[in-house]
Order: structure tokens, then sequence, then C-alpha cells
């Protein structure tokens, strides 16, 4: 659009107007902010707190190459990494000295029974999970047939 409306005619109306060749970029950023804005309001709500693996019950067993780790949590509130007893404020060490080369890479098992604290479970996964573990399952039981 880099016409020029130049008047050709005698009584000389319309001399020095021209069309503008330029794009107005004003409404373009303008819707661009606000979606920007929207974007940046929703993206916290759509991801999650904690990343785990939910093993669906009706899967079968999973094959790994290596041996994962427990930590089982009983209705007292006692934590177990394997078959020893643990503190939770030694938790991640205990856990780290164990997942020894795989580091935060390695597999992650938690046990939690049925009728223990649910707020000591997510106390649990929360700590590993703050501390780099992103390979965290839960263990359930195979419903049994009726």
């Amino acid at each position: 659009m880099g016409m020029s409306l130049q008047s050709t005619g005698r009584r000389g109306r319309g001399r020095g107007r021209q069309m503008i060749g330029d794009i107005n970029v004003t409404p373009l950023v303008d819707v661009m902010l606000v979606l920007l804005i929207v974007f940046m309001v929703t993206a916290p709500l759509l991801t999650s707190g904690v990343p785990i693996d939910l093993p669906q019950t009706a899967a079968p067993e999973l094959k790994v190459e290596s041996k994962p780790i427990t930590v089982s949590i009983n209705t007292a509130g006692e934590v177990y990494l394997g078959e020893d007893q643990i503190c939770l404020e030694t938790l991640l060490a205990s856990v780290a000295a164990a997942a020894g080369e795989a580091g935060t890479a390695q597999r992650l098992y938690i046990r939690g029974d049925a009728s223990a604290d649910y707020g000591l479970i997510m106390q649990v996964m929360g700590a590993l999970s703050g501390a780099g573990y992103s390979k965290i399952g839960l263990i359930t039981r195979q419903p049994e047939a009726p």
C-alpha cells in the first residue's frame, strides 16, 4: 500500500495527502501483552504439587534393572528404609547413601499402610521430591477377586 494519492484536479483538494505505508503494531502489542498475562496467571495452576508415578492396580509388575529403594511408613508413624528403621531427619541422607552412584535418577517406592497418617506419607514424598528424586512410585496391592 505504498501508493500516493495526489490530486491532479483543478480545485487543489487533497494536495499533500498520502497514504501511510507503515503498519500500526500497537493493537498487536496490546493483545500479545494481555495473552502473556493470562498465560502467566494460568500456567502455575496447571502443574501438580508432587510429581509421582502412580501405578495402576491392574498393571503387571514392572521390570527394572536395578533394585529400587523402598521407603515404608506404618500405622505408628515409623519410617523404614528397606528393613531398617530410620528417623525422618536422616531420611534424605539414608536414601542418598542407598542410591549410591545412581543419585537422584534412582527409582523410589513408597509403601504406606492403609491406616497410616496421610500427612506423614505426603511429608516423606515432599522431602524426597524436594531433594531431586523424580521417579517416585506408590506401592499398592492388587484388588482381591470376589
